[in-house]
């Protein structure tokens, strides 16, 4: 099987699992989420779901058994939207990469931040007088 077909699945899958969970899961356990990728098994069978609580928040643990638990009407929407020979079994799985990702944008901020305060630099561009400017332009008179 080509991996350009799991590609497309994995794309169609992300799409309709967004949807069905835009819609609403009734189990609430499962809070908002954003699917961060979805990777497909060569052969159609498995279908990874990577995720992250929208917003950061919320107890991942207990997501995760809420996604689990509606794993079975989730597939089987999947299951009537895809229409394949076999619908992929759906394995939910916490994207930790956003986190380090985040945490890592945070920290550089942290370090330019601890870097201008030492070297005493100003965000804000000055003018001759040391008065900042704003993109003021030329005065017109």
């Amino acid at each position: 099987m080509s991996s350009h077909r799991a590609q497309r699945v994995a794309g169609e899958v992300a799409d309709i699992l967004a949807e069905l969970l835009r819609r609403g899961v009734r189990d609430p356990r499962v809070t908002p989420i954003t699917i961060t990728s979805v990777r497909v098994s060569p052969d159609l069978s498995i279908a990874r779901v990577n995720y992250v609580p929208l917003g950061g928040t919320g107890d991942a643990e207990e997501l995760g058994e809420g996604l689990a638990s509606a794993s079975g009407y989730l597939r089987r929407e999947l299951g009537r939207k895809l229409r394949l020979r076999i619908t992929p079994e759906l394995r939910w799985h916490l994207d930790a990469n956003l986190e380090k990702a985040i945490g890592m944008t945070r920290l550089l901020d942290q370090l330019a931040d601890e870097r201008a305060e030492r070297e005493g630099i100003d965000d804000a561009p000055e003018d001759e007088a040391g008065d900042e400017t704003w993109g003021e332009g030329p005065d017109p008179s």
